[in-house]
């Protein structure tokens, strides 16, 4: 029997080596491409900064932007599939689990702070108004069912007015939301950065902005389940790159001037005077945003029941520091 211990240990050998070999075979690989939706705000510049820098190319992805007008047509996209994530922003992502509709935060793209504002409620020159109070009943310019409106209602209560006292107008492409303010069509707008100091330059006055209340206010990058589930690999690659080029703008924001006027739109008239955000690096929204985001939104019946905070946000593929 001895002379069998040696050909049965080399069998086995084989056939475990044969199955791995076929296991693999089996395997589909994971696809390392990615579509991400943005608007054109200062919040997608690292975007542009990892793909000049070949930072997504180090990584061994392929990611491809989308330019899109409105908060409405990004959220199309992902819907019908044909993005794999986007910058967006809470209220959004908690719209998207009452549909059904799978979509989780990853990172915090941009957040205000007490000295940097990320959206303003402006009025229009020659509008005459001048403060909160002044827009009782005026029809702000917004993006229903986005961060715009939700910040638009949050600064406005702070101020001092009541729900019932604000009054919005649907404009959800930015670019003519803009125009419509400056050109006194609208007497009002809530507008995010840059558009909001370009808006500033041209005699439009600032009622109130989100320096009062930092907190309502942060852009995320959220992708689908879909592509968390089946790109994993593939989208912490991008987290990295994405980090990556925040740092380096955050080190050397005048080396990419000239690409966030040309990427982020900043008006010509604060293209020289435009200050370089800086990017809060790796965060996710806390669990008192969710919350109070799910509190508005079911005052307003946008939901009926508060999402879980691990159905909104996942933190899990963000590269370890």
């Amino acid at each position: 029997m001895k002379g069998w211990k040696k050909p049965v240990v080399v069998l086995v050998l084989i056939a475990t080596l044969g199955a791995t070999v076929l296991a693999g075979c089996g395997r589909k690989k994971e696809d390392a491409r990615l579509k991400i939706g943005i608007l054109p705000i200062v919040d997608v510049l690292p975007i542009y900064v990892a793909q000049q820098n070949g930072y997504f190319e180090k990584e061994g992805i392929q990611v491809e932007p989308v330019l899109v007008k409105s908060a409405q047509e990004r959220d199309t996209l992902m819907q019908t599939g044909q993005v794999d994530g986007e910058i967006t922003d809470l209220v959004s992502v908690e719209m998207f689990d009452r549909k059904g509709v799978g979509l989780k935060a990853v990172l915090v793209a941009m957040e205000a702070t007490p000295k940097e504002p990320v959206f303003r409620i402006l009025a229009s020159p020659g509008s005459g108004i001048t403060s909160p109070a002044g827009l009782k009943g005026v029809p702000i310019g917004i993006s229903k069912n986005t961060i715009i409106e939700y910040v638009t209602y949050r600064l406005l209560e702070t101020a001092g007015l009541k729900d019932s006292e604000v009054s919005t107008t649907e404009v959800s492409a930015i670019p003519v939301r803009y125009e419509l303010l400056m050109k006194g069509k609208i007497k009002a707008a809530t507008l995010p950065e840059p558009l909001a100091s370009g808006a500033v330059a041209g005699g439009a006055r600032v009622i109130v902005d989100d320096t009062s209340r930092p907190e309502v206010s942060a852009s995320l990058l959220a992708f689908s389940t879909k592509a968390l589930s089946e790109k994993p690999k593939t989208v912490e690659k991008f987290l990295s790159a994405w980090l990556k080029a925040e740092e380096e703008i955050n080190r050397h924001p005048d080396r990419y001037r000239g690409l966030l006027i040309e990427k982020g739109r900043v008006p010509k008239s604060v293209q020289e005077s435009y200050r370089m955000p800086v990017f809060p690096g790796a965060l996710v929204p806390t669990e008192s945003q969710v919350k109070d985001v799910a509190s508005w939104m079911k005052g307003k019946g946008l939901i009926q029941k508060e999402p879980r905070y691990g159905d909104v946000v996942d933190g899990s593929f963000l590269p370890e520091r």
